[in-house]
């Protein structure tokens, strides 16, 4: 697994409304991200598509 501070802090997740997008926002979740905002759907003329900002707090790191 990839170290967080490796990961960005700032991610959007996009696709399709179904369990593996739910299982894709559940796993940033457990990485530490917090969802920003609500999501954002549309439809593409065959499927909902759905959008979600997520962010992963800093770590504060207090000087000696």
């Amino acid at each position: 697994m990839t170290s967080t501070e490796d990961l960005p802090r700032y991610r959007v997740l996009t696709g399709p409304d179904d369990a593996a997008f739910c299982r894709r926002i559940s796993e940033m979740l457990d990485l530490g991200y917090e969802l920003h905002g609500s999501p954002s759907l549309t439809f593409n003329g065959e499927r909902v598509i759905v959008g979600q900002a997520l962010i992963r707090p800093a770590t504060t790191v207090i000087p000696d």
